[in-house]
């Protein structure tokens, strides 16, 4: 039986590796994607910290096939757009297929507008906006072929997300967007076979930006692949479009116990997400007036 086939990019360490290593571990064929590379042969000791520079995709690699799994390791940087289309055609010569994209590549720099060099807000646009617009489009003609899923690692949109953040927000919101825009393409073009879903800790997740102090208010990033493949194995109709956070949709699927995730055992680590979020819906939601097309109308000029 051919393993479906799941494209990670940003796997290289914390919750985009422990996202790999389980979805290997549940039957998938898994492409680590990310900048960083490494001998993994020589890596001593052995796996590395999963949350320090030692650990690269290609000690993620070598660990997944340690432990039975089927694991490729190809570097990509996601501010190039022809490097994205090598990673994804290389995905595909090597596997005959793709089901699944899951883009957790991020730049994070959290400050005022004043605080936030110009240097340090296009970087974040590039890895953040930019990465998973060229990501998603060179991946779309694969997944389209045997319907396919999208994860990507983005925001419910409100309010008080923008304060102290704001540069940050842009990019992050700006992924939601997509998310949201591309599952209205979907239904418009009855793919009901397709989905893309948006998901964000609901309590601080153990990872390589977390403060090591802060340890009793984390919680283990296994609590976000157990929702991935959730909602991977949840119908498109239930997620196609939606903006979850880890803890939420795995109450929607009857998870109710959450203290084998807690970083330090017996503490309940602070939720930093709203109880509950904005709906973006309005009353005139299917009222759109005269829809253009660009592209037709680019194609009538020439």
């Amino acid at each position: 039986m051919t393993k479906p086939v799941a494209l990670i990019v940003g796997a290289s360490r914390g919750i985009g590796r422990q996202v790999a290593v389980d979805l290997a571990q549940n039957g998938y064929a898994v492409v680590i994607a990310a900048k960083s590379t490494s001998d993994a042969s020589k890596t001593t000791p052995f796996p590395p910290d999963p949350n320090s520079p030692k650990s690269t995709i290609s000690t993620v690699e070598r660990e997944i096939r340690e432990a039975g799994g089927d694991a490729v390791a190809i570097p990509v940087d996601v501010r190039d757009y022809e490097n994205i289309v090598k990673l994804v055609d290389e995905t595909v010569r090597t596997h005959k297929r793709l089901d699944v994209l899951i883009y957790n590549s991020g730049a994070i720099w959290w400050s005022s507008v004043e605080g936030t060099p110009m240097k340090r807000f296009q970087l974040m646009q590039r890895v953040n906006v930019e990465g998973l617009y060229g990501t998603v489009q060179a991946v779309l003609p694969h997944l389209k072929k045997n319907g396919g899923r999208i994860i990507v690692v983005s925001p419910p949109i409100y309010s008080r997300f923008f304060r102290g953040k704001t540069a940050y927000a842009m990019g992050k919101v700006g992924m939601s967007v997509l998310t949201k825009g591309l599952a209205t393409d979907f239904e418009r073009q009855g793919r009901k076979d397709m989905a893309i879903t948006s998901i964000w800790p609901a309590a601080a997740i153990e990872s390589a930006a977390t403060d090591p102090s802060m340890k009793e208010q984390l919680r283990k990033p296994t609590i976000f692949s157990d929702a991935i493949l959730a909602m991977l194995r949840a119908s498109t109709e239930l997620v196609n479009g939606e903006l979850e956070t880890d803890e939420d949709f795995l109450r929607k699927t009857g998870v109710t116990d959450f203290t084998k995730y807690a970083l330090v055992p017996g503490q309940t680590p602070r939720r930093i997400m709203p109880a509950e979020f904005p709906s973006l819906r309005v009353a005139e939601q299917d009222d759109e007036g005269v829809r253009m097309d660009s592209t037709k109308r680019r194609q009538s000029k020439l």
